[in-house]
């Protein structure tokens, strides 16, 4: 299995990397969760764009076994939509992956069992309609603008208020024809030329098209008799939300995922500082001296 990561430099570059701290802290992010999955995989790939590698490796001196330019050809899109660089690299490859957001970091080697497994997600996330942070009302809306929306979207919403998403820290799997579809899909979704107008009215919604939908396609395929993909199976690092965030069941997983506010928690943010200095104090000059020009 390839350990994946995808950067799509636009939407990070555009924002000042604001969901940090500052950006040596994204930078020291990237490091430590590349340079952890090494310790575990053998074959390490990076999907990005132009900008991109002159960033993460001629600039802070990340290297992997293989690196894909393929998201030059998003350069136009809009930059809100910051999924459509994880959709596009789970779309292209040709191998059993696992995708790391470069804000999770592995200290222990996945189990067997999720290597193997068909689709590999970090929790699932389930969520009562109104009660929640997911939107899929919005869907709604969408069609009645005129806009498209897959059919395992309707079906899905269809089966009751309690619905569920599936959190991609990490994301990838052993089909990856279901995989494939799954991400063109939520491309379109997103971006396709019936919906890219109206998503900015209605609001931009990374979550409910990546996540959200993650869940709706593979439900309605393993549920569905035709059975296109075969038999769907799903592995989690931790089979509920709750125990994502709890310390203890982290650390038996051998899992960190700074999530949200984590990013500018101060105490945190030093913890990862010296970290990176400790165990890759190259890397981190290197990341402390390419800030210093951003």
């Amino acid at each position: 299995m390839i350990a994946l990561w995808s950067f799509w430099s636009k939407p990070a570059l555009e924002s000042g990397h604001s969901a940090w701290q500052s950006p040596l802290h994204h930078l020291l992010s990237w490091a430590l969760s590349v340079e952890t999955a090494k310790k575990h995989f053998s074959e390490t790939s990076l999907v990005t764009d132009s900008e991109g590698a002159r960033l993460l490796i001629d600039g802070i001196g990340l290297s992997f076994t293989s690196v894909s330019l393929d998201l030059d050809r998003i350069k136009g899109r809009d930059p809100r939509w910051w999924a459509l660089g994880k959709l596009a690299a789970y779309g292209i490859q040709h191998s059993p992956f696992m995708h790391i957001d470069s804000d999770v970091f592995l200290w222990s080697m996945p189990g067997e069992k999720m290597l193997l497994a068909p689709v590999i997600v970090q929790n699932p996330e389930v969520f009562t309609v109104g009660e929640s942070w997911y939107h899929p009302e919005k869907f709604d809306a969408l069609k009645s603008a005129g806009g498209w929306v897959p059919e395992e979207i309707d079906w899905f919403r269809s089966l009751g208020p309690r619905q569920k998403a599936e959190c991609c820290g990490i994301m990838g799997g052993s089909n990856l024809d279901f995989i494939s579809y799954y991400a063109s899909s939520a491309i379109r979704l997103a971006d396709g030329a019936d919906n890219r107008k109206i998503w900015p009215k209605i609001g931009i919604d990374n979550i409910l098209v990546e996540q959200y939908f993650l869940s709706a396609c593979f439900e309605y395929h393993r549920s569905s008799p035709e059975k296109r993909f075969g038999e769907l199976d799903i592995a989690y690092v931790f089979p509920t939300a709750d125990d994502a965030f709890r310390p203890e069941k982290a650390r038996e997983a051998g899992y960190t995922h700074l999530i949200g506010g984590a990013k500018k928690n101060p105490a945190l943010m030093k913890k990862l500082e010296s970290r990176v200095e400790r165990d890759y104090p190259l890397l981190y000059d290197r990341c402390v001296r390419h800030a210093r020009r951003m």
